[in-house]
């Protein structure tokens, strides 16, 4: 079976104890002012700030941190983040699309690329690997949302394009362009969603084996750990006996 959203649920339960709250809030602000500033200030006006700061509170990122990140947006030394983008192949030669939040791209660069070279993975260049993807609205929701059918039904109702549930889950597709259309349409059905975003979904599956799939956790962590690293997408496909023992 394909492992994406397992795999990224079980590292984060995994990863969520160790990780410095410092560094969550950092990433989490980062998104709030670059929100602000391509939508402006106002939530009510800006779904993809509201969305930022709907998952700043789950984290329980206080307000003032909240505040604090939007005037950056908007002040007269104002952050200047750019959205970056980095293409490659990790262990197990999977494909992987890295997506930061950047004010300096030399460091960023830089340092994506030492976390693909000591993992044994490659950087690439742009549209090296996306050609793997497609690119698609993702609007997750946790399993209180309902069961399957319901968030199907609601799905399908709100314009969506497909739904996969699990026990960690909803994960609802759309088309990049009405992402925030079927959110908007979704939430009054089911309640403020836990992410909503475009995002990068396989087209094609590279399966990968228990020792490889270590080195993937390795590999994803390190790339987490890096202050500009917003998300990231991969091909893996694991198998279910792989993923219950790495979730144990």
């Amino acid at each position: 079976m394909a492992g994406h959203s397992q795999f990224k649920n079980i590292m984060h339960r995994k990863g969520a104890q160790d990780k410095k709250r410092a560094q969550l809030f950092t990433k989490l602000g980062r998104e709030i002012t670059v929100a602000a500033r391509l939508g402006g200030p106002e939530p009510d006006k800006n779904p993809r700030l509201r969305q930022a700061i709907n998952q700043a509170r789950s984290q329980n990122m206080p307000n003032t941190n909240i505040e604090r990140a939007i005037k950056r947006a908007t002040g007269s030394d104002a952050d200047n983040y750019e959205e970056a983008r980095y293409e490659g192949y990790g262990p197990g030669n999977v494909a992987v699309v890295v997506e930061a939040l950047t004010d300096n791209r030399n460091r960023t660069v830089a340092d994506v690329r030492a976390v693909f070279s000591k993992h044994g993975g490659s950087l690439g260049e742009t549209n090296s690997v996306t050609f793997n993807f497609d690119r698609v609205g993702l609007i997750q929701y946790g399993p209180e949302a309902g069961d399957a059918e319901t968030v199907l039904e609601a799905a399908i109702e709100a314009g969506a394009q497909d739904v996969e549930s699990s026990e960690d889950g909803h994960d609802i597709y759309t088309e990049p362009d009405d992402l925030m259309d079927v959110r908007e349409a979704i939430a009054q059905q089911l309640g403020e969603p836990h992410a909503a975003r475009l995002d990068w979904r396989p087209k094609i599956t590279t399966p990968v084996d228990e020792e490889t799939a270590h080195k993937l956790f390795r590999f994803f962590d390190a790339l987490e750990e890096l202050d500009d690293v917003q998300r990231t997408a991969a091909n893996y496909e694991i198998d279910e006996a792989v993923l219950h023992k790495l979730s144990a």
